[in-house]
């Protein structure tokens, strides 16, 4: 389950394929199967995105998912093998990707943590047709979080997937980003609906 700039297919192929995304800072170096996802589906999930951190790809703060607060968080699902999803998993925590994860014990409990860094913290959302759904996110949540604003092309970035994914305009998607926490009182709607045209 995307939440973040994966919500951009484009995105989500460089993980795939390896390279440097548009406005990125660095390269990835791909997953051992480069070949797409088998199948694509927009939904939500209840819970709050918020920005954290530096992100070593964008710099400024990254989307990070907290299913305890309140709200909705638009995702996209992709219907991966298990050894694409510990590719994108390693290479969001910055691990070398080709070994699989174990997923026995996330499938049991619904949550294992990797390691207390970003994105090592693996949920079991849901289930669809199925599969499990899966997403990776911070060990803490947004309350214990060091907040931090997006960076210009990663907000760009996340505004494409959502208009890519549930068909956000350009206004919708900077209501949505600007004020969650991390970006509000950094962005405003105004400020990044410029950004976006």
């Amino acid at each position: 389950m995307a939440y973040g700039s994966n919500l951009r297919a484009a995105r989500l192929a460089h993980y795939l394929c390896g390279g440097r995304p548009e406005g990125a800072l660095r390269e990835h170096p791909g997953c051992r199967d480069t070949r797409p996802p088998r199948r694509t589906v927009a939904t939500a999930l209840p819970g709050t995105l918020y920005f954290a951190g530096t992100s070593p790809t964008w710099g400024g703060g990254s989307a990070f998912y907290d299913p305890a607060q309140p709200g909705e968080v638009p995702c996209r699902a992709y219907l991966l093998t298990l050894g694409q999803f510990s590719d994108v998993a390693a290479q969001e925590i910055r691990r070398s990707p080709g070994a699989d994860l174990d997923l026995a014990p996330l499938l049991a409990t619904g949550r294992v943590e990797l390691g207390p860094g970003r994105y090592e913290t693996l949920l079991r959302v849901g289930e669809s047709d199925g599969h499990p759904l899966l997403t990776f996110t911070a060990a803490r949540g947004a309350a214990g979080a060091e907040l931090n604003a997006p960076a210009p092309p990663y907000l760009r970035t996340l505004a494409a997937g959502l208009a890519e994914s549930h068909g956000w305009g350009p206004w919708h998607a900077a209501g949505y980003l600007a004020t969650r926490p991390g970006a509000a009182g950094h962005w405003t709607p105004s400020r990044v609906a410029a950004l976006l045209e």
